[in-house]
């Protein structure tokens, strides 16, 4: 076949009515080889591109359709003592690839060394790896755009659903069996009529973009089901499909968005599936191992592991960045998605001196046109040198606040100086996120989340047990901040498993009163189980999956009145800090801090468990049912009863008792004249708005 030049702006594999252009990025490569293969994957042509402009490797093959497999292989120097890895025996994924056939086979021959050499990886495999390599493949220009119209649910009235594709459905019986754990599931009407119940108005998808599952889990059995391992950056992983193939994740997204549920996706370009030094050689490895990751100062055999992952994507580097934008704009553009959850979100802020907040690629990301309207969630840390930055991360940025979830643990399980963390989480943590501008959304809520254990995990064990995961229970968190309630694990006894149903709706009920954006796990709504696991990482089974045949429905009917709730009173969910400052308005604070017999709160008890904080409307006086709200909170962490004293309501109004833990399916009704909270319990006040009961 003649292959022409074509050009190196577009990187990639773009057909159009006369052929096919490809792109690929390498600086240091000397020549790179375009494969071709037929549908039963048999290679049919060996081409070099034939233009070399700049680090872009690029030619045109006349008469080319879409639909064509491809891959590369990648000539250059075999010196991994030098951070050079070329080997033209392995054939390479192409990281912008659209689309893949076939799914990687383990085997030896995905290595570019010899795995059973003494000197490990500075030996050499001669051995072809494209027989257990999935192919390239070129798509159809013509391909439409998904997602339909969005829903664009502003930060402040966001309640966000972290979700597995394949845990949230695979046992979810109103759905035919055939679909359970694909993208058709996820748009089903079943599942979407769920999720509108519960009142989330956005699903955080756990990773799909295409996964490289490691070797030491294939050996033992297992995958890596959350999908941490990522190897194409433009492709639905095939695990997911459906009837519908991988344009199931398209209709699932529009579907999502026909009823106002925003789709947000996990993403992870921070490290890839290519491991460290003793990984296989699959793409970015192969096509130019020391631009795509980042190799130790004067040891570049060995990689710099910033995420624990065995080595760090180099995403300083222009092309690099190039590749997380690119990608990040396809899946707005192309699937339709509404934002992303950055996995160890430090590495992208990590330059040469350190994390920087005006990183290149963080600055590109704010600036860009597309990229600015979506919403953007950094996991703020990651584990290399001044890795943890909470609070840092710029504008537009959300960031998950761990410091949240493990103060509001330690304060329901009665820990000292509890109360005095949970105040501030309660007010948005103004004291990490009030800077620059930035909203008080800024705070992403969470009490629970994939790595960790459930919220009924965190109510039923004080130690992990991962002994599944076959590593001896060494892996996964050491501070869990639970309390087992009086026994570990499943237990019979009435009044244990009463305290335990009544700490998660005083959690659950913490969370969606906070101000901040506030994030669900995926089956805490129905006290979904791992069975003390608090790192199912690889567990593809019932302890991954959400248990929905064992729901506990008194508990979703709860967090359904919760989010109601919070939807029905703007006072939780404001757009600005409060810091007790007196309003314009009224002259009176924004928020009041109470005892129960109306008094101060003494602040300096470290046993404090009981106290009162009323939320006004803030200074925002263009919302004009915001000033009109007014709710008063009653925090009783203590084990007695307690009477209460309410502030005297204005002139007209009248408080309203609307939620109670202790007593889950009270209905609203009028403040009486003595009023009490039980003990291990949160009560919800609101004044009536107008002189009416509602």
């Amino acid at each position: 076949m003649e292959i022409l030049a074509g050009d190196y702006h577009r990187l990639g594999a773009h057909a159009d009515r006369d052929g096919v252009s490809f792109a690929v990025f390498s600086e240091n490569a000397a020549r790179i080889e375009l494969c071709l293969f037929d549908v039963e994957g048999n290679e049919t042509e060996k081409l070099d591109l034939p233009e070399h402009s700049g680090p872009v490797w690029h030619g045109y093959l006349p008469g080319l359709k879409a639909g064509t497999r491809y891959g590369y292989r990648a000539h250059g120097g075999y010196a991994p003592e030098r951070g050079q890895r070329f080997n033209p025996n392995k054939l390479l994924l192409d990281p912008y690839a659209r689309a893949l056939d076939g799914a990687f086979v383990q085997s030896d021959a995905l290595y570019g060394f010899d795995v059973r050499a003494a000197d490990e990886d500075l030996s050499f495999d001669g051995r072809d790896s494209a027989p257990f390599v999935p192919k390239s493949v070129v798509l159809d220009p013509a391909a439409p755009a998904g997602g339909g119209s969005r829903p664009r649910t502003p930060w402040a009235d966001s309640i966000i659903y972290e979700a597995h594709v394949k845990g949230l459905t695979k046992q979810f019986e109103a759905v035919d069996a055939p679909l359970r754990g694909t993208y058709d599931a996820l748009g089903h009407p079943k599942v979407i009529e769920h999720l509108r119940a519960l009142g989330v108005t956005a699903v955080e998808l756990l990773p799909i973009q295409g996964i490289l599952d490691e070797g030491f889990l294939a050996d033992k059995g297992l995958v890596n089901y959350w999908g941490y391992s990522p190897i194409a950056y433009f492709v639905p992983d095939a695990r997911y499909a459906g009837p519908s193939g991988v344009e199931g994740f398209r209709e699932a997204v529009k579907r999502l968005h026909d009823a106002g549920i925003e789709v947000l996706m996990d993403v992870v370009y921070n490290h890839t599936g290519e491991a460290d030094q003793r990984g296989p050689t699959v793409s970015f490895r192969g096509l130019d191992n020391a631009a795509y990751y980042r190799l130790q100062r004067g040891r570049p055999r060995y990689y710099a592991d910033d995420t624990g992952c065995g080595h760090t994507l180099n995403t300083a580097h222009p092309f690099v960045t190039r590749l997380v934008l690119d990608s990040l704009r396809y899946w707005v553009e192309q699937m339709g998605v509404d934002g992303f959850r950055f996995d160890l979100a430090t590495v992208l802020g990590r330059e040469e001196k350190g994390f920087e907040a005006s990183a290149g690629l963080l600055d590109a990301m704010t600036q860009d046109p597309v990229l600015s309207g979506v919403k953007l969630i950094a996991e703020p840390w990651d584990i290399g040198p001044g890795g943890y930055r909470l609070g840092g991360f710029p504008f537009p940025f959300a960031e998950w606040n761990d410091r949240y979830r493990d103060e509001v643990r330690k304060f329901w399980r009665g820990d000292d100086h509890g109360a005095h963390g949970l105040a501030a989480r309660l007010l948005g943590s103004a004291e990490l996120f009030d800077e620059g501008g930035r909203p008080a959304w800024s705070s992403l809520n969470l009490i629970t989340a994939h790595d960790g254990f459930t919220l009924a995990d965190v109510t039923a064990y004080n130690e992990k047990h991962n002994e599944a995961n076959g590593e001896d229970n060494r892996d996964g968190h050491e501070g869990n901040y639970s309390d087992n309630c009086g026994a570990e694990g499943p237990s019979e006894d009435p009044q244990i498993l009463a305290r335990r149903d009544r700490r998660r709706r005083n959690i659950l009920t913490t969370l969606l009163v906070s101000q901040g954006t506030p994030m669900l796990l995926a089956g805490d709504e129905i006290a979904n189980s791992q069975g003390g696991n608090n790192n199912a990482y690889c567990q593809d089974n019932e302890i991954g999956w959400i248990d929905w045949p064992n729901a506990d429905r008194d508990l979703l009917a709860f967090v359904q009145r919760l989010t109601a709730l919070r939807r029905s009173h703007p006072a939780l969910r404001q757009g600005r800090f409060l810091h007790g400052r007196v309003r314009a308005e009224d002259g009176q604070p924004d928020v009041i801090w109470r005892a129960f017999d109306g008094g101060a709160v003494n602040w300096r008890d470290p046993g404090l468990g009981i106290f009162c904080l009323r939320v006004r409307g803030s200074a925002e006086a263009a919302n004009p049912s915001l000033i009109d709200d007014d709710v008063f909170l009653a925090f009783n962490a203590g084990n007695r009863d307690r009477s209460l004293a309410l502030p005297e309501a204005p002139d007209g109004r009248a408080w309203i008792r609307c939620l109670d833990t202790a007593a889950p399916t009270e209905e609203e009704r009028p403040v009486r004249e003595q009023e009490s909270v039980t003990a291990e319990s949160v009560v919800i006040f609101a004044l009536n708005r107008n002189g009416t009961t509602e």
